[in-house]
Formats: structure tokens, C-alpha cells, sequence
């Protein structure tokens, strides 16, 4: 944005008015797309919520052999180059593993993008011990995946963790006895819209010590 800014009054200033407007629109888009706009998670008990915005385009039921090593519900959100872009953590918990993977940028919204696709992982263990699984996946446009938070970490549902730049994907990873609030073809919204509930026994969003 400094460079584009500085720019765009640098042709400005001689009089290059064309390349002047090209420079400041490019200026406002990269301004409009790296908006971070406040988020409040919200506060019921076992709640898991989606960790960026953008619709859903999957949801499964499938095996997880990397972290989990068990089955469990894939969630699958398609960002577009419209949607906020900051990743938000889905519950409350501690960050047991954080994984980053280099791979393809094959368009995000294809199914084997999955596991083909670079992408970076973090596995949140709540209070009650469930394990929730939260992936950044990278796209055609997406090469660089931004992550902010580290091993061991105690963190809280809705709070900020990382970006993908330009067009991406986030997975979500469930434990099986998780009830889904949401369908394929939703829009959600990162740290507000739930996108399932853990069961009684397993602590998660909304459940504050």
C-alpha cells in the first residue's frame, strides 16, 4: 500500500495523470482487500466458528491421516478475491501442532486441492479434548500463506491468526459428534458465523474460565 501510495503521488506530482489513476486505484484495491474489519464471536457454549469468510463449498465426512488420524467432518470455505481475508481461530483452546506444507496453487475451489495445494495447518485441542483441525490452503492466486500464531499457544475463539493472499480456501476439520449449523452453499462470516457445535463434553467457544 506505502509503494502504491507512493507512487501514485509521485506521477502525481509530474503530471502523469493516466498512470496517476492507475496507481491510486490500484492503491484503494489493495487497501480494500487487506480490510480488517472487527468480529465478534459469539458466545454459545460448544460453539465452533468459521475462520474466514467466504462460502461453503464442501462438506464431508472423510478421513484425516495427518493430524487426526481418524474420521471426521471436513468444512470446506472457498474465499474470493471479494472476501475479508484474515483467518480467525474457531474455538477456544491450545495449539498442539502447526504444520506448513508447500505444494501446488491449483484453483482452490477443485477437490484436490485438499491435499495437493500448499497450505499451513493448526491443531487446536479444546479444554474438553476435542481436536479441531483449522487449514489454510493456497490458490491460482494465493502464493503466500501467513500465519501468526505458534505451538503451544493458548488462543481464543474469533481472535486473529493469519491471511491468505489473493483467493484461498480454508478446511475445518470436526469431530464426527459435532452438530453442523451450516450446508454447502452458505456464506459465512470468519469469527461469527457458527459452523457447528461440540458436544457437551468437549469445551470450545463460549465456554470462558
Amino acid at each position: 500500500m506505502a509503494a502504491a501510495g507512493g507512487l501514485t503521488v509521485l506521477a502525481g506530482s509530474l503530471g502523469w495523470v493516466a498512470p496517476a489513476v492507475v496507481l491510486g486505484t490500484l492503491t484503494l484495491l489493495t487497501a480494500w482487500f487487506f480490510r480488517n474489519p472487527r468480529r465478534r464471536a459469539p458466545q454459545t457454549a460448544g460453539a465452533v466458528v468459521a475462520p474466514g469468510d467466504g462460502r461453503v463449498l464442501a462438506v464431508h465426512e472423510e478421513y484425516e491421516p495427518r493430524f487426526l488420524k481418524d474420521r471426521g467432518t471436513r468444512v470446506s470455505i472457498f474465499l474470493s478475491i471479494f472476501d475479508v481475508h484474515v483467518n480467525r481461530i474457531p474455538c477456544d483452546g491450545t495449539i498442539e501442532d502447526i504444520l506448513y506444507q508447500p505444494g501446488r496453487f491449483l484453483a482452490a475451489n477443485r477437490p484436490e486441492a485438499t491435499l495437493r495445494n500448499e497450505q499451513n495447518s493448526l491443531l487446536i485441542r479444546t479444554a474438553g479434548g476435542a481436536k479441531v483441525l483449522c487449514v489454510q490452503v493456497a490458490g491460482v492466486l494465493a502464493r503466500r500463506i501467513v500465519c501468526w500464531a505458534f505451538p503451544g499457544e493458548v488462543v481464543t475463539c474469533g481472535e486473529r491468526f493469519g491471511l491468505i493472499r489473493f483467493g484461498s480456501r480454508v478446511d475445518m476439520y470436526l469431530p464426527l459428534g459435532a452438530t453442523l449449523r451450516v450446508a454447502v452453499g452458505d456464506y459465512v462470516k470468519g469469527g461469527e458465523t457458527v459452523l457447528a457445535e461440540l458436544s457437551d463434553e468437549e469445551s470450545a467457544c463460549g465456554q470462558r474460565s
